[in-house]
């Protein structure tokens, strides 16, 4: 077919004026993809480069912890529930102790709520050391990794000298603690206590702890990369943070001063000395920063306590078969991830009737549809990992 010459110029003058429409698209990201923090899928409807709904698939992982405790006697829940936020492992067992406890009228000897507190510190401790190892790895800084992982071995080091475990120690009893790993033979009347060296290297270590803190805020608070992908980004604002039920550090950073370590006494935190850091803007960046003071403070209030702990006894006196009279009660605590909570109802047997387990990473991710709304694509994993939080705490 031949064109004339005139309608060729024709159709090169001619101005193209249809607009094409881009259709919405649904992305799924995860439930098997290493910026999901574990076994969690997204379902992000985006329209180009903006997600305007975005929507979290749980229960891959669901292992149904509550229903497993009300079918075990009180001593061997400790086992089980320190597997649900596995990187804080230790600071699960606190709050359920202490519900039992409560219930059977049992007071704790000093001591053992020394160890307890030194031991929930250094949990929280190592799970901000793996938050402040992983975080900027995500967003393209790799060299924290290192500093943050070397010094949450040494802490894990010294929770395994006591409790024999590293990330499950099962070590809390009804009445006080257990004694300590490779003390010999126990018997009632010959309790043993913590291991040899245990305080001094306490304190060299909380010493690194802070040093390394120091060099962590060095190698990210400066680098204009993690500013630029952090900063203003994921915005809560505090009046939202609390109508979802957000708690821990990411409630802090929004700028609300609330933790339960200032406000409820299931460990003898009124004795020390520390702040509860707050942040500005509610932003990524604040929730990075959260948390790196945190591990600060966590440093002083261990220091302090190794420093004035008691002598006495590790247990009190409780029956050879525990159980617990009839009643219920809650008790929460602030774990590393925020509040961890056991509602318990005993009808005096060796078991719990009922529990109830209000898990941080749960209660977390829960504003997950509304601070992704509208965000670019890219960001969302920046607020995803801005949130810390654990899957096996999500699906308990």
């Amino acid at each position: 077919m031949t064109i004339a010459p005139d309608m060729v110029r024709h159709l090169s003058g001619a101005a193209v004026s249809v607009e094409l429409e881009t259709p919405d698209m649904t992305l799924n990201i995860g439930p098997q993809h290493p910026s999901t923090h574990g076994v969690l899928r997204l379902v992000a409807k985006v329209d180009g480069e903006r997600a305007f709904d975005v929507q979290p698939v749980i229960g891959y992982m669901h292992r149904g912890y509550e229903k497993l405790a009300e079918v075990r006697n009180y001593p061997q829940i400790t086992a089980l529930i320190n597997r649900i936020d596995w990187v804080s492992g230790y600071a699960n067992e606190i709050p359920f102790m202490v519900a039992a406890e409560r219930l059977m009228g049992v007071e704790p000897p000093d001591r053992a709520q020394f160890i307890r507190l030194i031991l929930t510190e250094m949990a929280r401790i190592s799970s901000h050391l793996i938050f402040q190892a992983s975080y900027p790895l995500e967003l393209g800084a790799a060299t924290p990794l290192f500093f943050a992982l070397r010094d949450r071995e040494r802490v894990l080091d010294l929770i395994e000298s006591v409790t024999g475990g590293r990330f499950h120690p099962n070590f809390n009893r009804i009445g006080g603690v257990k004694p300590a790993v490779g003390a010999g033979p126990v018997t009632r009347k010959t309790i043993q206590d913590l291991p040899a060296g245990f305080l001094s290297e306490t304190r060299d270590a909380m010493d690194r702890v802070l040093s390394t803190a120091d060099q962590l805020e060095d190698l990210v608070a400066g680098n204009e990369i993690v500013l630029a992908r952090t900063k203003d980004i994921g915005v809560i604002p505090p009046e939202v943070a609390i109508s979802y039920g957000v708690s821990g550090p990411i409630l802090r950073a929004s700028g609300v001063p609330f933790d339960l370590r200032k406000v409820s006494d299931y460990l003898p935190y009124h004795l020390f000395d520390f702040e509860i850091p707050t942040g500005e803007n509610g932003d990524c960046w604040d929730r990075w920063w959260i948390r790196l003071e945190e591990i600060r403070q966590s440093a002083s209030i261990i220091r302090q306590a190794v420093d004035t702990i008691p002598s006495g006894p590790l247990q009190a006196k409780v029956p050879r078969i525990i159980k617990v009279p009839a009643g219920e009660i809650y008790v929460r605590a602030e774990n590393p991830k925020g509040e961890m909570g056991y509602y318990v109802v005993s009808d005096g047997g060796l078991g719990p009737y009922r529990l109830k387990i209000r898990s941080a990473s749960f209660s977390n991710i829960s504003i997950l549809p509304w601070v992704l709304e509208g965000t670019l694509v890219p960001d969302i994993i920046a607020i995803l990992g801005s949130l810390d939080f654990v899957l096996g705490d999500v699906d308990r």
